[in-house]
């Protein structure tokens, strides 16, 4: 947490060095403030075999942040922009567990193909992130028709990580209950996470793609898997 503040507070009075050089000409309909919706489909990439042929279904997740918009002054078209918000992931997993609160190393992935097992299954985390973008539009003075990319950078650190498994069936599917559980543990996660950004789109919507640069798990408690994300912003920026 102490690494995120100081970045913040650098990346905050870089954004205020902005604001004395916004173009003296009004944009029209441009905010300097907004929020930054992010709806996104999660993978992990170098996650083992093992591992990853278990991973199924749409692992979805969103991210919403409050972001801050500076124009360039000499070329209102650019613009850098700088924010705070949480940002998630989830993996859903069939037939299989992952025992985050286990005292053993490495962390135990745990097979339940040939038993009892749950229905849904799914590993969330939730990060506390500073994004900060270097962004282009082609009209701003008017941002819902302009064709707006944006490139850059988040910088978070780790608020939760939890499993939740619902509904118990049998190894023949076979529903045995609505039983429901919930672990929470840090032990075997990267606290911090850097990931890098890019997205591009028209008006208010845009595709975006993350890739994280730092690793999900510590180092030597699971191979070196990377959270991938891709989805669609809405956004005013």
């Amino acid at each position: 947490m102490r690494k995120l503040s100081v970045v913040v507070l650098a990346l905050l009075a870089y954004s205020a060095s902005f604001s004395q050089t916004t173009p003296k000409k009004t944009i029209v309909n441009r905010a300097a403030d907004h929020f930054m919706v992010q709806f996104a489909s999660n993978s992990w990439q170098g996650a083992a075999d093992s591992v990853s042929s278990y991973v199924k279904g749409l692992n979805r997740s969103a991210n919403v942040y409050v972001m801050i918009d500076k124009p360039f002054k000499t070329n209102p078209k650019l613009s850098a922009a700088i924010g705070i918000g949480v940002g998630t992931s989830n993996i859903y997993f069939s037939k299989m567990e992952v025992k985050i609160t286990s005292t053993k190393s490495p962390l135990p992935f745990v097979r339940t193909d040939t038993g009892t097992h749950y229905k849904k299954y799914k590993l969330e985390e939730a990060f506390l992130e500073v994004p900060v973008e270097f962004r282009y539009m082609s009209h701003p003075e008017n941002p819902n028709k302009s064709i707006k990319a944006a490139v850059g950078f988040k910088l978070g650190t780790l608020l939760n990580a939890h499993t939740k498994g619902r509904g118990q069936v049998s190894a023949s599917g076979t529903k045995l209950n609505d039983f429901t559980t919930k672990e929470s543990s840090k032990v075997f996660f990267n606290t911090t996470r850097l990931a890098a950004t890019a997205r591009v789109g028209y008006g208010i919507f845009s595709v975006f793609g993350s890739y994280n640069i730092t690793g999900v798990f510590k180092t030597g408690v699971a191979p070196d898997t990377k959270l991938m994300q891709i989805g669609i912003t809405i956004s005013g920026l």
